[in-house]
């Protein structure tokens, strides 16, 4: 029981660190341009300066969510959350040109992971570390069905989230017509593709990385290049999202550094 409470309370503190409750803190949060994860409001109570501050967080695209008093109680810190709480990254976002022109910058082919799905923030953790350590010059993730940069990625990531940058999208497959007009190859992990040993992934690419339970969604896959999948000789058919990026990055490694013929 002892056990239980403490890791729930580790949980509630991660979340309220990055927690700013109470309309004129959220406002001023809204106005400053700080990257916001997401806006909860009292439900039924869109009036006044609460209004104002859900079409501003729409304006910005931010996701806004509709929940009982109950939920904003429970989650409250300060018990003063007057209807609205809102949740602030961790670390801000860039944009997908400062991602290309990273690259150019150190005058290497592109080399970007887009991530369709991962709500999981020990595994966005994970693979921003991998990222980090692979070299690859940035992350991509949609705005939607997505965990953002929080403090348990932050966390998770060992520091890497200071170094990696990542760009926060609202349509992946536009993102993914952007990075083709701009000379990428788009790369899908799927388990039905070819084995990754035997695919090219040298030269300008963006390889994309779908969640545990569903992989990368129908459109995405659809609008990919190419496929790259990871051979698997147990009983389990799949690996974790966080350790299949990682085999992947690096096989991108292994092509570029210690296989140039």
């Amino acid at each position: 029981m002892e056990r239980k409470q403490r890791e729930y309370s580790e949980k509630q503190k991660e979340v309220n660190e990055n927690q700013i409750e109470g309309r004129n803190a959220v406002l001023e949060v809204l106005r400053s341009g700080r990257d916001m994860e997401k806006l909860m409001v009292l439900r039924g109570n869109l009036e006044g300066t609460i209004k104002r501050i859900v079409a501003m967080a729409s304006e910005k695209g931010v996701v806004v969510q509709e929940v009982s008093r109950q939920k904003l109680d429970e989650l409250s810190q300060t018990k003063n959350h007057q209807g609205v709480i809102a949740l602030v990254s961790a670390h801000e976002y860039v944009e997908v040109e400062d991602i290309l022109a990273i690259a150019r910058k150190k005058e290497e082919e592109p080399f970007i992971l887009l991530l369709d799905g991962i709500t999981d923030p020990h595994n966005l953790g994970a693979i921003l570390r991998t990222a980090e350590c692979a070299g690859v010059h940035g992350v991509i993730i949609p705005k939607r069905r997505s965990v953002g940069l929080n403090a348990t990625v932050g966390k998770t990531s060992a520091g890497a989230i200071e170094y990696m940058p990542v760009a926060r999208v609202t349509n992946i497959v536009k993102t993914m017509e952007k990075l083709k007009k701009e000379g990428l190859w788009i790369a899908c992990a799927d388990m039905k593709g070819l084995d990754h040993f035997d695919t090219n992934m040298r030269g300008a690419l963006a390889l994309v990385i779908g969640s545990e339970g569903e992989g990368v969604s129908r459109l995405v896959k659809e609008n990919c290049d190419f496929t790259a999948s990871i051979p698997m000789y147990g009983q389990i058919s799949s690996l974790n999202a966080s350790v299949a990026a990682g085999l992947l990055m690096y096989e991108v490694v292994r092509q570029r550094k210690f296989n140039k013929e």
